[in-house]
Parts: structure tokens; C-alpha cells; sequence
């Protein structure tokens, strides 16, 4: 009998790479999904299109149309499908909007997250739970690290910070965005499940996720949505720091293959800096540069001197941690090669 993979948020960029990695593997792959993208961000957000290419390319994908705010709903499809691994990648995703949806960007994040552990721990209390949390978990403190001034981004100033940021630096003291304060209680809650009941949890810290799948919209896939912009010839908006802050991305791929090493080897109550490191950093500026290069199109932009609430001035993941644990794990896809997919396949959704 086939393993049981149960995917929340299903036709999101991770989720829906999760579904297709997992269900090449052989996996019976239960998709929850309920498009609530759509209803935040409208019909740019849309991500139906993406419940059809699982369909279509997994057979045996089954699809379920749930909120994960919907407790009974949860306990009862959890008890029922007993899966062998859950992948928890539901969620309000956009820092900024969160704080015009504070009741549902909280119940979404934090009390859908415990709907699940709670679902897990009755009912298959040994299969892996891994989340997508996020690295606004450790609010603006990062903006406190001694920085400099690039031509073109900012950096790190002390050798002692050159690997970026580790899972031990703090979280308290700092403002979060009502977003980074909602995840940081569902990342908190997904360590107390693990430690207190000793389930194999894990989780996923990300800087900026993307890929060709992301559905990228102004407040939330700032690589998705930049390079959009380009081959649209719309206006990006640059909201301060100049259009210098650094941000590390990752492909989709990559996060997969990570979550794939720990269901082959699991731990408890664990958390990951997941991002493409150094190698992978772009600044928005940067990000600019390259897009033009591959697109040859002009980047239009318009630049809005206040920076967003809580935003990050330099980040990159210290991926230290994952590789010792996980020493089969590395980078696989470069920021070329992840620019150049993602501008092919907006190619082919704005034809």
C-alpha cells in the first residue's frame, strides 16, 4: 500500500511542489485547498490553475476544499486519511495585508496551525509535520546587526554575521508585522507539539521561496511579482532602505528536497533557516539588473521613501544547521537559473 502524503495549501508554490516531488515518490497525495489566495490578492492571486496541473499530472491526486480553520473539518479528514506525512504550507501569506485582516490572517496562521497538530497528534501522532513558517519570526531584529552600504545592497558588517542569520538569534523585542507575530505562534506551537508530546515536527524558516509556480502579487513573491512587472512593462514599487535590502531566495525545488531529507530521517521539535544562503542574495536593485539582463526589457519602478512595517534591511539564511543535520542537502538551483525559469513561465501565462 502506497504512503499517504496530506499537502495544506495544496496549489501554493510550495505545496504544490510538494505534491508533485512526493507524489513522483510514489506517494497517494491529498491536496487541502481552499484558493483563499484569491480572496486576499483577487483574481492575480487566483491558484486554481495550479489545482488543475496537479491533477492532470498526478493521477491519483485527490483534492479536498477545506479551511484549515474549519476545526471539526480538519480532525475529521486527518482521522480519515491517516497520512504518513504532513506538509503544512497553508496560510495568510502577506506581511503587509495582515494588518487590514488581523482576525483572519491570525486564525488562518496560528489557530489552523493548531487544528492540524492537535488532528496529527490523535490520529497519526508518528508521521513527520512539517511547516512553512517564515523568517519574520524574528521581527526587525536583524535590522539591529551592525550593516553596510554597498553600491548596490546592504550587508552584514561583522565577519561574525557573514553566514547570515542562525535559528538561535532572538525573536523578542522586535515588531513582527501582525503576519510575523500570527506565524511566530504557529512556529512556536509546532515546537511545543514536538517537544511535549514528542511528535517528529519541524520548522521551515523561509526567506523568499519562489520558483516558475508562484503566483507572485505586489504584497507577497517579490521575485515572482518583480519579474512580472518586467515583462508586463508595469510599475514596480520600491518601498525604501533605496532599493537596497537584501533578501536570499530559494527555489521551490530545493525546500522540497529538504523536506524530503527529513521524512527519510525525521527529529523533534525542530527549526530551519531555509533560504539560498549567501550565494542566493539579491538586492531589489540587483534583482533589477538581472531581470533586465535576461528579459532585455527595461525595469520600470517607482521608488516610495517609507519602508514597509517590520521590514527586513538585510537578511540571508545561515544554512549551517540544515547542511550538518542533513549533509546530503544542498543548493541545487542558482539565482540565474531561478530568474530565467520563473520569466519563461510567466512567458507563457501572460501569452
Amino acid at each position: 500500500m502506497s504512503k499517504r502524503l496530506l499537502v495544506t495549501g495544496s496549489s501554493g508554490l510550495i505545496g504544490s511542489e510538494a505534491c508533485l516531488f512526493f507524489g513522483r515518490e510514489g506517494f497517494r497525495v491529498h491536496g487541502l485547498e481552499n484558493n483563499q489566495r484569491a480572496t486576499f490578492f483577487g483574481s492575480e492571486g487566483d491558484t486554481r490553475w495550479n489545482q488543475a496541473r496537479l491533477s492532470g499530472a498526478l493521477p491519483s491526486f485527490i483534492h479536498h476544499e477545506l479551511d484549515i480553520r474549519d476545526r471539526a473539518g480538519v480532525l475529521d479528514l486527518v482521522a480519515r486519511v491517516r497520512p504518513d506525512v504532513i506538509v503544512h504550507t497553508a496560510s495568510q501569506p502577506s506581511h503587509d495585508h495582515a494588518a487590514a485582516i488581523a482576525f483572519d490572517d491570525f486564525d488562518i496562521n496560528a489557530t489552523g496551525t493548531l487544528n492540524l497538530l492537535e488532528a496529527a497528534r490523535r490520529s497519526c501522532p508518528e508521521s513527520p509535520f512539517i511547516h512553512m513558517s517564515t523568517n519574520k519570526v524574528y521581527g526587525d531584529r536583524p535590522n539591529t546587526l551592525p550593516l553596510r552600504e554597498l553600491e548596490t545592497r546592504w550587508d552584514f558588517a561583522s565577519p561574525d554575521d557573514a553566514h547570515g542569520i542562525a535559528e538561535d538569534f532572538p525573536i523578542d523585542q522586535s515588531k513582527h508585522s501582525l503576519f510575523g507575530a500570527s506565524k511566530l505562534a504557529a512556529d512556536v506551537l509546532v515546537q511545543e507539539y514536538g517537544r511535549y508530546f514528542n511528535l517528529p515536527t519541524c520548522c521551515l524558516r523561509g526567506g523568499c521561496l519562489t520558483g516558475p509556480n508562484h503566483a507572485g502579487v505586489e504584497l507577497h513573491g517579490f521575485l515572482s511579482y518583480l519579474v512580472k512587472c518586467n515583462l508586463e512593462g508595469s510599475e514596480y514599487h520600491v518601498y525604501g532602505f533605496k532599493g537596497k535590502q537584501l533578501r536570499d531566495n530559494i527555489h521551490a525545488a530545493d525546500v522540497v528536497r529538504f523536506m524530503d531529507a527529513f521524512v527519510q530521517a525525521p527529529r523533534v521539535a525542530e527549526v530551519y533557516n531555509v533560504g539560498g544562503g549567501r550565494e542566493n542574495a539579491c538586492s531589489i536593485l540587483e534583482a533589477f539588473a538581472l531581470v533586465e539582463k535576461i528579459s532585455g526589457r527595461p525595469m520600470r519602478h517607482a521608488y516610495v521613501e517609507e519602508n514597509r512595517a517590520g521590514d527586513h534591511i538585510c537578511y540571508y539564511s545561515d544554512l549551517r544547521k540544515m547542511k550538518a543535520h542533513y549533509p546530503g542537502w544542498e543548493i541545487t538551483k542558482s539565482l540565474d537559473q531561478i530568474v530565467t525559469e520563473i520569466a519563461e513561465s510567466w512567458r507563457r501565462r501572460l501569452e
